[in-house]
């Protein structure tokens, strides 16, 4: 059986070479880049991999077409922040030649602030089901934080080895990362037709930091853990001010002419 890897990837020049790196294993691997300037694709391309250009329009767009140029029966998604392990090549290949099922989400554990994360609702840290068989899945059309769609008659599977995550470099790309994605987030909570307001954003927010603090046992990670729940609280509460923003139509008043008086 033939795999193809995809990896979706935007200015990730410091990380895209240990992500490829460590899914040389596969028959094939596309690298679907949103234009970057940093380098990112002539690495990619000194590696062996397959470069396609995609104009970033939401998460979702991006990876229903990386999966078009993806030519193995096949298909295992990663992302540049991700890390295949030797476990996970085995259990992969091993699953592949006999599968009793068509779609597997695999098991995430995170490296943040020198630390493996164990809790903060970060392990187990699954997404969207990262192993299929091409044609079985595809994703839906959200900006961020898409979901997915199950072409297969059979039930979803799970890997039991989990890949490696290195999703901050430091705090200044976790503050990046909650701008970005709370302005993305905006349009999805429209579709769901919430509106927004400080309070609400407030609430929302302490609600995020409340759960992954106490209920997630993020207060187990120790420092990491609270600016975990932190950056949640601040992802969360400003994506409900850019929601209220967005719904005022938050404008300064126009301003007329002023000549000198006459008088």
């Amino acid at each position: 059986m033939k795999i193809s890897v995809y990896i979706i990837a935007f200015n990730e020049a410091e990380k895209i070479r240990d992500c490829i790196n460590s899914v040389l294993w596969a028959d094939e691997i596309v690298v679907a880049d949103s234009h970057s300037t940093d380098g990112t694709t002539e690495i990619a391309h000194e590696l062996g991999a397959k470069i396609i250009h995609i104009p970033f329009q939401g998460y979702g767009s991006l990876r229903n077409q990386a999966i078009k140029h993806c030519s193995g029966e096949w298909i295992l998604s990663l992302d540049s922040d991700e890390r295949c392990t030797d476990k996970v090549r085995d259990e992969i290949l091993e699953l592949i030649n006999n599968p009793p099922l068509d779609i597997y989400k695999i098991p995430r554990i995170n490296f943040f602030m020198g630390k493996w994360i164990k809790f903060s609702g970060w392990y187990p840290n699954y997404r969207q089901p990262q192993l299929f068989k091409n044609g079985k899945m595809i994703y839906s059309m959200e900006q961020v934080h898409e979901g997915f769609v199950n072409k297969s008659n059979k039930e979803i599977g799970y890997l039991n080895n989990h890949i490696w995550q290195f999703p901050f470099k430091d705090t200044e790309q976790l503050i990046h990362k909650a701008n970005r994605y709370s302005s993305l987030g905006v349009s999805k909570l429209q579709e769901r037709g919430k509106t927004g307001s400080v309070l609400k954003a407030f609430l929302h927010g302490s609600w995020s930091f409340f759960k992954h603090y106490i209920l997630k046992l993020g207060f187990l990670d120790g420092g990491p853990g609270f600016v975990i729940a932190f950056g949640n609280f601040e992802g969360t509460f400003y994506r409900y001010i850019k929601l209220s923003e967005a719904q005022k139509k938050c404008t300064p008043p126009k301003v007329k002419k002023i000549t000198k008086s006459s008088t």
